[in-house]
Order: C-alpha cells, then structure tokens, then sequence
C-alpha cells in the first residue's frame, strides 16, 4: 500500500466549488495542513449522483432515523437517487484505502451528526439527523475514523482524529505487509503508550487477545483486535492518563537522570497537570531524555511520535 496516508474529504473542503449555490467551503486546515501529509479522495454526492450546479438547495425531512432527502423550493424526492448512488460509491471507496474522513458538517448528504431534519407537517427542525452519504459511509466502514470540519477546529477533537487517522494506517500498513502473529505482537507493543493515555481497560484486553493469537485464529483475532483498536484509540487521552505514561517513561531513566534532570522533568510533568504547559513540553524532555540513554524500547514507542509534528497537535493547553 501507499506509505502516503488517503483521507478522504468532502470535495468543498479542497475549494472545489461545487455546493448548491456554486461556492466551496474551502477549510485551510485541511488543505494547507493536512494536505501536507494526507493524499485526499474527494466526493461530492450531489454533484456525484448527477446533481448541477448550481442546484435547488436540499434538506432532510421526516423520520430522523429515516428520514427523507426533499429539495426544498420544489419539494422533490432524492432520496432513492442519493441511496443507490451511495451504496455504489461506499463500495468503490472499499478499493481505496481509506484511513477515515472528512465530512462537510450540517449538510444534508454529507453531516457526520446533528443535521437538521424537518417535520413532515412542518415546523421546528431536530438536531438529530446524518447525511444521507455520511451514514452510508459509516454503516460501511463502522471502523474508520471520522469528523467534521467544524469540529476539527477544536484542538482535542483534531488531535484525537488525528491519532487515529495514523493509528489507522499504520495498522492497515501491517496488514497490507503480511500480517503475522509477531507482527501483531510488536504492533500491540509499540502502541503500548499512545493506547494507556486513551484507555488502560483496552489495551489490557487487546494485551489478552494478542497473547492468545495463533495462525489458526488470526483473521478473527486481527478483526477483533482493530475493533477495540479504534474503539478506545476514540476515547479522547485525558490529563489524568498522559502524566500516568509520563510517569510511566520517567520511571525507564530511574538508574540514569541526574538530580537536576530528575527535578526538572518532576516540575514540568507538575506543570502540563495544572495547565500551565502543552503536552508537547514534557514530551520533547522525553525524547531528549531517551536519545541521550539510549532507551531503545521507548524509541519504538508511538506515544513519543504519534503524528508528524508539524501538525502541532500537542501545542494546546
């Protein structure tokens, strides 16, 4: 497989003008950010299932579990057109490669959650709805990781998708190589760390299955594994847990930091629990820390270098 991550992307989000009223929604982060590592597949349903443009503007109506795609000046029914074109599309994305999306938020086709959805008799609007695409797209790849553009905007929603979005490849990387027992093993090991800080629960049920994996069970243990993978890889990483691994790595150099670099990573690890530094802080003295000992077990460790850091994820406080 590529060694270069797919993503794929609502279209608008690239700049491509190709909503209801002709315009994009072109998102910086995505494109100028992202886009420096990521190699994007794009798609727009409406313009994809023979929609113009520009076009009457949609939304979704009736049963919120089920509801019904209207155009809203003429009152047309696209909901059977949309359906077909996204069962066709979701299984052309299976051949792509895909390690999660970017879904374009409040759209009628494309929002992840909280689309509107009109009463049939009229009034109110529910904030309860899916886009019609984005709900076949998850019923398809329940696995992979999803968000919204806007919610990419928050720092802890982006760096959580983020980790996953890599977490993702990288699996399906060790997949797509052969995927053997060992290569299980050593997978589960160096993303002993990154899978603490989101969730100590799965990554001991993980350890279970991976210790129980055979050539004879390893379809089935592979399948399970990647669900609980990206089930607690979803739990966002609390400050709670990260000084818990900090602590956890600070204990590897008990027999090697001077007094003075004892006391200094104690104050900075004291300072990212109260707020006062970003993540990015006691992790760099980390990795000083682990170059200059020569720790070669935490050099493996995903949790040091999740993502490349010029996407500045762990520069929050």
């Amino acid at each position: 497989m590529s060694d270069r991550l797919r993503l794929g992307v609502s279209a608008c989000l690239l700049g491509q003008e190709v909503r209801y009223d002709g315009q994009h929604k072109l998102d910086r982060y995505v494109t100028d950010t992202l886009g420096r590592f990521v190699e994007f597949v794009a798609v727009c349903p409406e313009v994809e299932c023979g929609l113009s443009v520009p076009r009457e503007a949609m939304r979704l109506v009736g049963d919120p579990d089920s509801p019904r795609l209207v155009t809203i000046r003429t009152g047309m029914d696209m909901t059977e057109r949309m359906q077909r074109w996204a069962g066709r599309r979701v299984n052309e994305l299976a051949g792509e490669g895909l390690c999660g999306f970017v879904f374009k938020s409040k759209s009628p086709s494309s929002g992840m959650e909280r689309v509107k959805v009109y009463p049939a008799e009229g009034g109110q609007p529910g904030m309860t709805g899916v886009g019609m695409f984005a709900k076949a797209f998850m019923d398809r790849f329940p696995m992979l990781p999803v968000e919204e553009d806007g919610r990419l905007h928050d720092a802890g929603l982006r760096e959580n998708f983020v980790e996953r979005v890599f977490t993702m490849h990288r699996w399906q990387t060790t997949v797509a190589d052969g995927l053997t027992v060992q290569a299980l093993t050593t997978f589960h090991a160096r993303h002993k760390l990154l899978l603490m800080a989101h969730s100590p629960t799965h990554y001991a049920r993980m350890g279970r299955l991976a210790a129980g994996a055979r050539p004879g069970n390893l379809p089935d243990t592979a399948d399970a594994y990647i669900a609980l993978l990206m089930e607690g890889m979803h739990l966002r990483a609390t400050t709670h847990r990260q000084v818990n691994v900090l602590q956890h790595i600070m204990g590897h150099f008990r027999k090697d930091l001077t007094p003075d670099e004892k006391q200094e990573l104690l104050e900075v690890i004291a300072d990212y629990r109260a707020g006062h530094l970003p993540l990015i802080v006691p992790v760099t003295l980390l990795k000083h820390y682990v170059r200059k000992y020569g720790k070669d077990y935490l050099a493996e460790q995903y949790y040091l270098s999740p993502h490349p850091i010029e996407l500045q994820l762990r520069n929050h406080v």
